[in-house]
């Protein structure tokens, strides 16, 4: 017959563990008490990148084999565009019961606020640089956009 190892209390101390491990996101815990020793270990975690490796891929991306030809590049129309000056959320009014800075067929000034990007919870404005026509906005309100990205395009 097998022999009882552990009490009530200890298998309680046990899932105690096992709860601060998983809370804590540890890699294990051990708890030595005199000649016994427990040791609880979480969900076993990637590891990290190796460095020097450049950036990682997007989320979702697919990388491409090197027999594949390579994608179009990103179809925007002639004009001025406009990119988003930092990564976070378009939003094209102050606020949701507000009318948006810009429509398309709109006349914008240099300096003319067209946008607002969120980041990091901060609202950030976004000035035209050019003088024109709105004749395209290539990001819908609430869409999360990158650095870099063109969102809208203004005809001289």
């Amino acid at each position: 017959m097998s022999e009882k190892i552990f009490n009530m209390y200890e298998l309680e101390a046990i899932e105690r563990l096992a709860d601060i491990v998983k809370e804590k996101e540890l890699d294990e815990i051990t708890l030595i008490d005199g000649g016994k020793r427990i040791t609880v270990k979480g969900k076993k975690r990637l590891p990290p990148p190796p460095m020097g490796e450049g950036c990682p891929p997007r989320l979702g991306a697919v990388p491409q084999r090197a027999d594949e030809p390579a994608a179009p590049k990103e179809k925007t129309a002639p004009g001025n565009i406009v990119k988003a000056p930092l990564v976070g959320t378009y939003y094209a009014a102050p606020s949701p019961d507000k009318p948006p800075f810009v429509t398309v067929g709109q006349q914008v000034k240099k300096g003319d606020v067209v946008m607002i990007i969120e980041s990091m919870k901060l609202m950030n404005e976004v000035q035209s640089d050019f003088d024109g026509t709105v004749s395209e906005i290539l990001v819908k309100n609430g869409e999360a956009v990158e650095y870099d990205q063109p969102i809208m395009v203004i005809d001289s």
